[in-house]
């Protein structure tokens, strides 16, 4: 659309982690692409992935746990079965207890995403589900997932 002031699609170098991702024959909705709600299980899957790996969540035992109060997806390009995809993370914010991923989705070796998306997890505590300080581990290797020069958004 002429005039629109949305940015188009970053480039794999806007995301400090990047986790290889695999679509699956059901993940292709009856239009021969993968379906929008897969896209969300994508992003949930390259942090949920990229926390578990540094060490930060345990899904079973964590006493501290992130759960998901905002999300939203911009689609530029389809991505169907049997495309690989690389997702790219990186962290926009760092509150006291919340943290705005951003989430780049990049079909095969393709340079520009096919879609970027966010989400926003508020972390509780496991037990009460009220809202506690980020852990400082948890801030630590966040603070490596945040670009050098990109200042936090709100």
């Amino acid at each position: 659309m002429s005039g629109d002031p949305r940015p188009g699609p970053e480039t794999r170098a806007a995301y400090p982690r990047h986790v290889a991702l695999g679509t699956r024959w059901g993940d292709n909705d009856v239009y021969g692409h993968v379906n929008n709600v897969v896209y969300y299980a994508f992003f949930d899957t390259a942090v949920n992935g990229c926390l578990i790996e540094a060490g930060v969540l345990d899904i079973a035992e964590s006493p501290v746990i992130g759960l998901v109060v905002e999300t939203g997806c911009r689609f530029f390009a389809p991505l169907a079965f049997p495309d690989r995809v690389a997702a790219g993370v990186r962290v926009a914010h760092l509150g006291r207890s919340s943290v705005r991923y951003e989430i780049g989705l990049f079909r095969e070796d393709e340079a520009r995403a096919a879609a970027q998306g966010h989400f926003v997890h508020v972390y509780v505590d496991r037990q009460s589900r009220r809202p506690v300080p980020l852990p400082e581990r948890l801030r630590a290797v966040l603070e490596g997932w945040r670009l050098p020069d990109a200042p936090g958004r709100p």
